[in-house]
């Protein structure tokens, strides 16, 4: 039984997205799908004293781009993301540990593509919490046309035959076009994470996996689901 899951890049992402690579054999990164603006392919939330705040990657508005076309031309953002997660995070108990194989990542190359940059970013974190997953892009693969054909071929491609998913595709995924190729789909429960010791007030779970791993270091995986310490 192989299990794929298909979905689009995001700027450092949340735990369930990490929790949704480590519980497939191969994770497609899905950039051929239309960028779009205040969306989480470019920007994502920490925790700061004065409460969440966005950190946002500056690419534009134009939506006509497919996201692995989106190019940033902008560099000056990495030195301010870098310097507002040092600023809000120097205090967390992992913030050297995690400093030393992130920032590189921020100040010592620019980024010039933003799937590239997620790409790096996710795998970089995959490395960090030891999640073996395979990660392909779609441009791997032929693509065909249909949004449900698209993702059923993939699978069928990947050689898979269970296909992982977040609840929210419930509302618009063909579930008898997976059938008629004897895919199983499965729904991945994001509800039910456990809390964590976190920074700055209330606890919140809608934040970058970043406040994860500098507040709980080697011990992250103990605050999710599908990754084994």
């Amino acid at each position: 039984m192989k299990k794929v899951a298909i979905l689009q890049s995001n700027y450092i992402p949340w735990k369930g997205y990490f929790d949704m690579i480590a519980a497939v054999d191969e994770f497609i990164i899905y950039d051929d799908m239309q960028y779009t603006k205040n969306d989480w392919r470019n920007r994502n939330r920490i925790k700061t004293p004065k409460g969440l705040e966005w950190l946002t990657v500056p690419a534009g508005q134009d939506i006509s781009r497919r996201i692995r076309d989106v190019e940033l031309s902008d560099h000056r953002w990495q030195i301010k993301h870098w310097k507002s997660l040092a600023s809000n995070y120097r205090k967390s108990p992992y913030f050297r540990e995690i400093s030393e194989w992130l920032e590189p990542l921020y100040l010592a190359q620019q980024h010039s593509n933003l799937s590239h940059l997620n790409c790096e970013l996710i795998e970089a974190i995959c490395n960090y919490l030891d999640i073996k997953t395979k990660i392909s892009r779609s441009w791997d693969y032929i693509l065909t046309e249909g949004k449900s054909e698209r993702l059923v071929d993939l699978c069928v491609q990947a050689r898979a035959n269970e296909y992982i998913s977040g609840p929210a595709a419930k509302n618009y995924l063909e579930k008898p076009i997976f059938s008629e190729r004897d895919i199983r789909i499965t729904w991945i429960d994001y509800s039910d994470y456990p809390e964590y010791p976190q920074l700055w007030g209330e606890f919140s779970h809608e934040v970058s996996i970043l406040d994860l791993l500098f507040n709980c270091g080697e011990h992250s995986k103990n605050y999710m689901k599908h990754i084994t310490s």
